[in-house]
Parts: structure tokens; sequence; C-alpha cells
């Protein structure tokens, strides 16, 4: 088992940049950094108007703010993990490596259907109840773990104990930012592991702690998906400014 705080340090090392943030936005789904390039990260669920920082971040450096992603603080660490990919995605060669997805379906659940062949009579476990999720709990042994979960999911105590059965995992990547990816992995280790979402940082390195696959995105269209954000989209920016990308890592099991 790896340490809780690695991945932390691991992140930390790659916004390390004095790279000039040159916008915000926390849209109401999205929370978008604007450096050389785009970083996103999912915006925290609740609403506040008492943010101590605001109006200050523009032209400070990534480095700055990324030490906030240890923060318990969601906002801090959300904006910290937009930061971060940004810096991320200005060098990384992982997306234009990975499989770009055109789904028959709605673009949002694409990761699923690319999956779909590979899942079907598995165990799944879904961190998170995807908007339009529903249309495959009838093609695979689907079972749903939400924060706040309805009638048809599980909360988040039973984690514990249906990771470790679970023959697939998918975690959306916004576990990193909300502290609890180290505990999910390592109760997913046995498992085929897929960290997916617009928060995915394309790295390599993810490997070592049990990421089998990535599904991140690349931004196709820089302005629209700026818009989408600032007028609050959510499912919306696969329709207008990013694609899915799905990449296969290859674990070190001799660590």
């Amino acid at each position: 088992m790896t340490h809780p705080q690695e991945i932390y340090d691991l992140l930390l090392d790659y916004g390390n940049t004095n790279a000039q943030i040159r916008e915000v936005l926390i849209g109401l789904t999205w929370t978008l950094c604007q450096t050389e390039s785009i970083g996103l990260c999912m915006s925290p669920g609740t609403t506040t108007r008492t943010l101590p920082w605001s109006g200050t971040l523009v032209n400070r450096s990534i480095a700055e703010l990324a030490p906030w992603l240890r923060s318990w603080d969601s906002y801090q660490a959300t904006v910290a993990m937009a930061a971060i990919n940004a810096a991320i995605n200005s060098r990384s060669p992982l997306p234009a490596k990975a499989q770009p997805l055109s789904p028959q379906g709605t673009a949002n659940l694409a990761v699923f259907e690319h999956f779909l062949p590979l899942i079907r009579g598995k165990r799944v476990m879904i961190i998170g109840r995807y908007p339009g999720l529903e249309r495959y709990e009838q093609e695979m042994n689907l079972s749903v773990i939400e924060l706040q979960p309805s009638a048809r999911d599980y909360p988040a105590p039973a984690s514990e104990y249906l990771l470790p059965e679970s023959e697939w995992v998918f975690l959306t990547a916004i576990s990193i930012v909300n502290k609890t990816f180290p505990r999910l992995a390592e109760l997913a280790k046995d498992a085929k592991l897929v960290l997916m979402g617009p928060t995915v940082p394309w790295l390599e390195e993810l490997a070592r702690f049990g990421v089998d696959y990535l599904a991140g995105i690349a931004v196709t269209n820089a302005e629209a998906l700026r818009q989408t954000v600032a007028e609050g989209g959510g499912v919306r920016i696969f329709e207008t400014g990013v694609q899915y990308r799905v990449l296969e890592l290859f674990r070190d099991n001799t660590a």
C-alpha cells in the first residue's frame, strides 16, 4: 500500500511551475484554469459567498496555488487541481497517445460505452451516479456508490465492503480532490481500475496507485469550452469543447 500523501506529493511536483494563471472560472459544475493550457476540475457541490481570495488569482503562478490541493477547503482544493491539470496538460504526451472516443450514444457516457464489451457479465462498481447511467444497468452487473445516494445507490461506507469484491471499478478523479482516492484505490487493488472524468491528470505514474486505465479528456474547442463552463454547463461540455480519450496503463506489481 502506498502512503496516502504520495499522490499529492506527485501532483505538487508537477504543479511546481512559475507558469502564470490567466483566468479562473468557477462554474456550477466545472472549474477552469487557463494558463498556456486549460485545466479542469469538477466544482464543489456547495455554494459559498465568502471566498476570501476571489479577485486575486490572475497573474499568480501555478506553484503558488498548487499546495491548496492538500487543503480540506473544497474550493481551494478544486482551484489547485484545475491549475495542476493545466500544468500537466501543457506538456503531457499521453492525450495524444490515448484513443479518442466517438460514441454512438450520449457523449458524457462514452467511457462506459467503450468498455461495455469488456465488462458485460462482470461485477462492476461505479463511484458516482453519472447522468444517464441507468441505460447500462440492464447490460452489466452494475452498482453505484454515491455520496448523496438515491434509492438505487449505495452510500459511501459501502465501498469498504463492495470494492474488494468488484472486478471492474470506475472511479471519478474528483476522488483525488476530496481525498478519498488513496483508500478507494487500495480497496480496488484486485479490480481493473478506470480513473475517469475531466478532472483526470494525464500521468503515467498513476499506475503506481493501481490505475489500469486513464479515461480523461482532451480540449477540442477552448473557446466553446470556456463559454459552456461560464454559462453553467455540466455534461454539455462533452458536446461543445472536450472529448473523452482512453489510455491503458501498466501497473508495476514489483513495487
